[in-house]
């Protein structure tokens, strides 16, 4: 079974409840009746009613009924969760009046759901900007505990077994965090491990700090971070398989591995790689993308304490449909 299969797979067997708050946008709605049809997740809609039904019917959506669908404009809870709101925000000196027109925006009206226990994530970005989905994030659903740093991983299915999990590496972080200093790149390398796991599906995540050096044999300030990152990851996840730092070769090939880093349990057999920064991370999965015929997928959000997603604006409808397979396991 393929991974992306093994990932809707485990979907489908622990359905759950996944808001679009985007529903107006086509593909997500498309991506929406699919979702339904195949019982991949409960999905919550918000938008309004008129225009949801006039797309189903434009494009002969039969299972959006099924759906559960809130219209931002004439919710009934909307002033309770105003009043949530402005309990949460008071510190940063937002009213009630702000409250009551910012619930009634999809994405923080979708992460007010969450908020109270009325779904498990969210996904946007079809229309909405990446800060834009991440805004009502953080200051609604806020980070996971210990966690004070998003971050964004990614899945690259290779072609060549040999390497990770059966040619799959997750990676990260290649999408929100520019220049994380030591503490940061600690949280990565814990966050990326646990998407490993909930999302790849591996029970043994290895992970390996890269950097340009393999165990000394450079000296730069850049690589004494690496090093201290790795000492934090181990103090804040004692049983994770982590080593670094490592270079990218040493990281992944066996007989590189045991040369660069002897008595290394991660050296040339690592299956989850956390980049220095993003510059490097960007650039390295999407030269892997590109030129190694990789299927990347993602970028996957973590680092929230319950997850929220982000697409991009030139997503598919397949993007949509396994991105809430992903954010579902994750939510689990």
């Amino acid at each position: 079974m393929s991974l992306l299969n093994s990932i809707i797979a485990r979907a489908k067997a622990n359905p759950q409840r996944i808001v679009l708050p985007e529903a107006t946008e086509e593909r997500t709605l498309i991506a929406a009746d699919r979702a339904l049809a195949d019982k991949l997740a409960n999905i919550i809609l918000i938008g309004n009613p008129d225009e949801v039904h006039a797309l189903a019917k434009k494009h002969n959506l039969t299972h959006i009924d099924e759906a559960t669908l809130i219209d931002p404009e004439n919710n009934p809870r909307s002033e309770e969760y105003a009043q949530l709101l402005c309990e949460l925000r008071k510190k940063k000196g937002m009213t009630i009046e702000q409250a009551r027109e910012l619930v009634k925006n999809p994405l923080y009206l979708g992460c007010m759901i969450i908020k109270t226990e009325g779904a498990d994530g969210q996904i946007s970005g079809a229309l909405s900007t990446t800060g834009d989905t991440l805004r009502p994030a953080l200051q609604i659903i806020k980070c996971s505990p210990g966690i004070s740093c998003v971050s964004g991983a990614m899945l690259l299915i290779t072609q060549k077994p040999e390497f990770g999990e059966n040619g799959v590496l997750v990676v990260g972080d290649v999408a929100v965090t520019p220049m994380p200093d030591a503490e940061q790149l600690s949280q990565i390398a814990v966050c990326t491990a646990q998407t490993a796991r909930s999302v790849a599906g591996f029970a043994d995540p290895r992970v390996a700090m890269l950097s340009f050096s393999t165990k000394g044999s450079a000296k730069h300030e850049v690589v004494d971070k690496v090093i201290e990152a790795t000492r934090l990851a181990k103090e804040r996840e004692p049983e994770l398989k982590i080593d670094g730092e490592l270079q990218a070769d040493a990281a992944l090939v066996a007989s590189v591995g045991e040369k660069k880093a002897p008595g290394s349990d991660i050296a040339g057999h690592a299956n989850v790689l956390v980049f220095p920064n993003l510059e490097v991370g960007n650039i390295g999965y999407k030269l892997v993308q590109r030129l190694g015929d990789a299927i990347a997928v993602g970028p996957i959000l973590q680092g929230i304490a319950r997850p929220v997603n982000d697409l991009s604006r030139g997503c598919s409808v397949d993007d949509i449909y396994y991105l809430i397979a992903i954010t579902a396991c994750q939510a689990m």
